[in-house]
């Protein structure tokens, strides 16, 4: 499966999040180009402010794959990973971070913060940026306005 087309799953994934009040947020997880993993935001409906999309499908995908290090995954959310979740990948390991949206007051591989490529860590990972990056910021911008 390629980032344009994974990423459509993630959108959709997003797309349950508000019914339990969560900010629409998606993440998958691709092994060998396979979903391993799929998750939304949850802390609302968790009462967990670690509960972020792509914390639980890093979870998931370890679950699944049998091993916490998930070196030849690509982990993909429809917003850009925050410090918490950059740093879960790191610590995951994952090869490559696909992206929608930009944050830019809490990205933490591009942003504001690049610890996907931050050669001080012992670990980096390939990041792309941008892909259906609207339609990605449409979920979020949609959710925020209904609220308002």
């Amino acid at each position: 499966m390629d980032d344009h087309t994974a990423m459509g799953v993630a959108l959709n994934e997003a797309e349950a999040a508000p019914s339990h009040g969560d900010v629409p947020i998606g993440s998958v997880v691709l092994v060998d180009g396979a979903v391993v993993a799929r998750r939304h935001n949850e802390r609302e409906r968790l009462g967990d402010p670690t509960a972020h999309a792509e914390v639980l499908a890093l979870r998931d995908a370890a679950a699944a794959v049998g091993d916490r290090r998930l070196a030849t995954a690509t982990l993909l959310v429809t917003v850009e990973p925050c410090p918490m979740c950059a740093g879960a990948a790191w610590a995951a390991g994952v090869a490559k971070v696909v992206f929608g949206a930009a944050d830019l007051k809490a990205g933490a591989v591009g942003s504001l913060y690049n610890v996907a490529v931050d050669q001080r860590l012992n670990h980096t990972s390939e990041v792309v940026a941008g892909v259906r990056a609207e339609e990605c910021a449409a979920l979020v911008t949609r959710f925020f306005a209904d609220r308002r």
